[in-house]
């Protein structure tokens, strides 16, 4: 029996992604420009790029801020093709087969030809609102993960409290966060253990309920620690909401900044 059967590769991709996160999480911690800007600064000047990203129609604009964005990649001391990696995968690529069917809209013709007596023509002004659509999706994409990329993800949670969202919207997302390296680690653990006692040759009755009792045993251990950190969590002083500390300070780099990000929207 192969050994990369569909439950080790989903393990091993699990693993992978976790991976990627810790990755994601030393490149917060390096000294590049973002990672030494205040957070709640990064936030609002991102926003403000997005939000012009979104409504400007220039291939010329949009082209810009890509450029702006791939140069803030490098002065902030991340690798351009790890970078693209995580950017060009899958929701740009997605946008690109939903756009497809734009290009043969009625306007100009540009190219055409016939397939089985149908006559297929791709417009100008088709290929034009493609290319924007295109362009604008890679370029938003790029700047929320550059932002998730240079910010802790714990500290981009408690900057999101300037725009007034609920402490317990905050405190569960930060949880889930953190229980997604828990609930990885708790899948590897199990499924080596049942490797090691019972190999790969399991029959496929048994493997069900192999899966089955973990499935349980999983959840029975999953309402028992939320028990325990709740009682923890309330032996500590909490009363509905979590009192962080906030260190936040602003400096002379992040007014100059947020200038430059207000003089940018101004003038495009």
């Amino acid at each position: 029996m192969k050994s990369n059967n569909f439950i080790e590769r989903s393990i091993i991709w699990s693993l992978i992604l976790l991976k990627d996160s810790i990755f994601a999480e030393e490149l917060a911690l390096k000294k590049g420009f973002l990672q030494s800007l205040d957070p709640r600064v990064k936030i609002i000047s991102f926003l403000l790029f997005i939000l012009q990203i979104l409504f400007t129609g220039s291939l010329a604009v949009l082209f810009s801020f890509y450029m702006f964005c791939l140069l803030l990649v490098l002065v902030s001391r991340i690798n351009l093709v790890f970078f693209l990696k995580r950017t060009w995968f899958f929701i740009p690529l997605f946008s690109l087969f939903i756009v497809l069917p734009a290009i043969f809209s009625a306007g100009e013709a540009l190219l055409s030809w016939q397939i089985w007596g149908v006559k297929l023509i791709i417009s100008r002004q088709g290929l034009a609102a493609a290319e924007i659509f295109v362009l604008r999706v890679i370029t938003c994409v790029s700047w929320v993960i550059l932002l998730s990329l240079t910010t802790k993800h714990f500290v981009l949670l408690k900057a999101l409290r300037i725009f007034k969202l609920p402490q317990i919207f905050i405190m569960t997302l930060g949880m889930c966060y953190r229980y997604l390296y828990l609930f990885v680690g708790i899948i590897q653990n199990t499924y080596l253990a049942i490797k090691s006692r019972l190999g790969m040759g399991v029959q496929y009755q048994k493997g069900q309920q192999i899966v089955a009792w973990n499935i349980v045993a999983l959840w029975a251990h999953s309402v028992g620690l939320n028990e325990e950190v709740y009682k923890a969590m309330l032996a500590r002083g909490y009363q509905g909401e979590i009192l962080a500390w906030n260190d936040f300070a602003m400096k002379i780099r992040d007014y100059l900044w947020l200038s430059a990000v207000v003089v940018i929207i101004w003038i495009i």
